[in-house]
């Protein structure tokens, strides 16, 4: 069996273009951890570090158990690629209260989340959880949570260049969503990063971006 890359086989809901599109996202399982921060603060890359370790050692564990593989997939040597790092992000409700201008990045609350493929039980996430933890211990392995996230009709564009910058997609997305007689339901919204803000320079950061909508 091939290997399955989202990049590949689920262009359409990670890949969008540079301008505002609509999007049925289906639902889909996730390793996640709720926090609460400015994300530019040094704690924050522990976060990521405790999802991508589940989501590798999910990945592995299937590997080095064609039983388990074949349990899960009916397949013994099915493969994925880890799928990429996505936030969901608001701001306090104190925050919102105020209806301050300034956006204060301290205020921001977020679930940081990976998906984990379809096949995946609570049982086996459990486990793994469960492993990792004994292996390598980290404070936030204990708030990590699995479940499954549908968000339904929602717009998403790609936004390339400095998070900072992503309130003139915001804008466009809004825009089409007003032509299109669709009404944005919260202002919390989706980032999926398709691109390591580590590694790779500002201008060149890609980040989907995504809210849901209603008719």
């Amino acid at each position: 069996m091939d290997k399955h890359e989202w990049r590949k086989q689920e262009k359409d809901l990670y890949l969008p273009k540079c301008i505002p599109s609509f999007i049925t996202v289906p639902p889909c399982n996730y390793f996640s951890i709720k926090g609460s921060g400015n994300p530019n603060d040094p704690y924050f890359a522990e976060y990521i570090e405790v999802l991508f370790s589940l989501s590798y050692a999910l990945k592995m564990s299937l590997k080095k158990d064609p039983a388990m593989n074949q349990k899960l997939t009916g397949e013994t040597n099915y493969d994925y690629t880890v799928y990429p790092l996505e936030g969901v992000w608001d701001i306090l409700d104190e925050t919102k209260r105020l209806n301050s201008p300034v956006l204060d990045k301290n205020t921001f609350v977020f679930d940081l989340m990976i998906r984990q493929p379809d096949f995946v039980t609570q049982e086996f996430a459990n486990m793994i959880i469960k492993q990792v933890s004994e292996k390598k211990p980290h404070p936030l392995l204990s708030k990590v949570q699995f479940s499954q996230w549908e968000k339904g009709l929602c717009i998403h564009m790609l936004h390339v260049g400095a998070y900072d910058n992503e309130a003139i997609s915001f804008r466009e997305m809004e825009n089409f969503a007003h032509q299109n007689n669709v009404h944005r339901i919260h202002k919390a919204h989706r980032e999926i990063y398709l691109t390591d803000a580590r590694r790779t320079l500002i201008e060149k950061q890609k980040t989907v971006l995504r809210f849901q909508v209603i008719e």
